[in-house]
């Protein structure tokens, strides 16, 4: 099989989409050598879906065209295979730009139209699109991903470096993500700012990743906030950097209101971060019975889950030791592998209905 691959998530910093895109391109190509995978990006954005895209998969004549990034070609007669990550454009437009939330209800619908089959990365994405959708779940595969391989515990002695580097203290909670509404990080805020009024604990709170959209209300929290010193943003990082603060935090909390399917809680887990996270579907069967869950909307409840983390230091040590197991029994290997057999069901319902 010749086999295009969306690559546009790699032109610029990686984040959830982009390791997505590289990850499994890699796996792919280790499982089955014998196909080709292409990874296929526009030089210039202008008419690339519309025009660009689909002459490209006819003239270097691609078996399928796999849209990693919520986007496949509009016409012509390659099959494809749309992955959608999650639908917070749709169900959360409040929390994104209003440019991004028309283009998504405008584009969504018919590229699901478009696409012979669709990924999700778990169940309950899998029924969003569904019932949101109106995609029959025959035409729906949900296929969980991974941690990255260079995820693994390491020493605090080996972390010194890059704490010292960021400004990061010896006692520190941990949050990764892009900075933006769904992620709920003002409501982490507040219930950082409740267990300094209301307990003796006194973590630092290390917030890593790339500042998205609406972030107003977070600025204007922080600056009100009494210990405001306590919380370091440090901006994207690099995977040394990442695999550093994960091994070396107290607890990773990640309270988003809503997730596809949430890599940073494997990528923690991988490295023995005890974690408090939301009790949302997604994120649930991402982390199975390993987190401890909380309340995305209840400040007191995502505080009082992280005090008594911090304070029992047997409860970490038990959920650190799990998370690092739950994480392995994911790969990249396996994500493929079932991607894989998407791709060859594609191919082979548009070899059908040729024939029909």
């Amino acid at each position: 099989m010749h086999i295009g691959i969306d690559g546009y998530p790699l032109t610029k910093e990686k984040t959830g989409v982009g390791h997505y895109t590289l990850e499994l391109t890699q796996a792919l190509a280790s499982i089955s050598p014998a196909d080709r995978f292409e990874l296929v990006y526009p030089t210039s954005e202008r008419g690339w879906w519309a025009f660009g895209l689909p002459r490209y998969c006819k003239r270097a004549a691609l078996d399928l065209f796999h849209g990693t990034n919520f986007a496949v070609p509009v016409w012509g007669s390659c099959p494809s295979v749309l992955t959608i990550h999650d639908l917070s454009l749709l169900l959360y437009p409040e929390t994104h730009e209003a440019q991004l939330v028309r283009r998504a209800r405008r584009n969504l619908p018919l590229m699901v139209r478009r696409a012979s089959l669709v990924i999700t990365p778990c169940e309950a994405v899998k029924r969003e699109v569904h019932e949101v959708l109106k995609v029959a779940m025959e035409r729906i595969v949900a296929i969980p991903e991974a941690a990255r391989k260079s995820f693994q515990p390491v020493s605090l002695a080996e972390t010194a470096a890059v704490r010292e580097r960021l400004g990061v203290a010896d006692e520190f909670i941990l949050f990764v993500g892009t900075i933006e509404p769904r992620k709920n990080l003002v409501n982490l805020l507040r219930a950082v700012e409740e267990l300094f009024t209301t307990t003796d604990l006194r973590p630092q709170l290390v917030v890593v990743g790339g500042e998205g959209w609406l972030s107003g209300e977070l600025n204007s929290f922080l600056n009100g906030m009494r210990l405001k010193e306590r919380v370091v943003f440090t901006g994207y990082l690099e995977d040394a950097d990442l695999r550093a603060l994960y091994s070396a935090c107290r607890v990773f909390v990640y309270p988003s209101l809503y997730e596809g399917f949430g890599l940073p809680l494997l990528e923690a887990m991988a490295c023995g971060a005890p974690i408090v996270t939301s009790n949302v579907a997604s994120i649930v069967e991402t982390v199975g019975d390993v987190a401890r869950l909380v309340s995305s909307t209840d400040v007191s409840d995502l505080a009082q889950g992280i005090a008594q983390l911090l304070r029992d230091d047997g409860e970490r040590e038990k959920r650190s030791a799990a998370g690092i197991k739950h994480a392995q029994q994911f790969s990249w290997e396996k994500t493929a592998a079932a991607t894989l057999e998407v791709y060859q069901a594609a191919i082979s319902r548009k070899r059908s209905r040729s024939a029909s």
